[in-house]
């Protein structure tokens, strides 16, 4: 009777252990893949984050072109523009401070890349051949618009150091001292207002277009 018991029991045990159900494996977690960023990506993040709207750069840069077009060709000027809106990115600068150099420098020469002033400043943006030097780059590569843009910007951030951060004097500085300096920075100023204007009419005729009344 004992030995009958106890193999009901063990059989009990075993039909308990097969009807245990089966732990599922738990599901993996998706695997997020983090998108990668590039250099101007980076760029942008890092201006953002400092309270620098893009928006208004690109206002800016839009502007620009209408300047530079009533100088030269469309597709040049287009080029420019991009150029001061690229080459300020991630610098104390905005696309018109960029922009006004140019206007002021060769705006009357139709903003050559071989423009060459009197006492021998070279491309765009003017470079004297040792200021080139000093920032990298040889009195050739002023001929080439993005390495001009770039010694230009150069040499504004070292005007602007010893201007004491003062921007307009930096853009004084830019051109040298004494009346001819005096005389650049009212062109300054003068080119300024031209783009300032652009840029109210271009924000009026954006206005027109939402409210649906025609542009003229």
């Amino acid at each position: 009777m004992r030995k009958q018991l106890l193999c009901l029991t063990c059989l009990l045990v075993l039909a308990g252990c097969e009807n245990t159900p089966i732990k599922k494996a738990e599901p993996q977690a998706a695997v997020v893949t983090t998108p990668i960023e590039s250099p101007l990506d980076r760029e942008i993040k890092s201006l953002l984050e400092k309270g620098i709207s893009m928006s208004e750069r690109k206002r800016q840069v839009s502007a620009i072109e209408a300047a530079f077009t009533r100088r030269t060709t469309p597709e040049r000027a287009r080029q420019l523009a991009a150029l001061c809106f690229t080459k300020t990115l991630s610098t104390p600068f905005m696309p018109f401070d960029l922009a006004e150099i140019a206007l002021a420098e060769t705006g009357g020469s139709r903003l050559s890349a071989v423009a060459v002033s009197s006492k021998g400043a070279l491309g765009v943006w003017q470079l004297m051949p040792q200021r080139a030097r000093s920032h990298g780059y040889t009195p050739q590569d002023m001929e080439n618009d993005e390495k001009c843009a770039e010694a230009a910007v150069r040499e504004l951030f070292a005007k602007l150091e010893i201007a004491a951060g003062n921007l307009e004097r930096a853009k004084k500085l830019y051109c040298g001292q004494g009346p001819q300096a005096n005389a650049y920075l009212r062109k300054i100023r003068h080119v300024r207002q031209e783009m300032l204007a652009e840029l109210e009419h271009q924000t009026e005729r954006l206005a027109m277009e939402e409210s649906g009344t025609k542009t003229p």
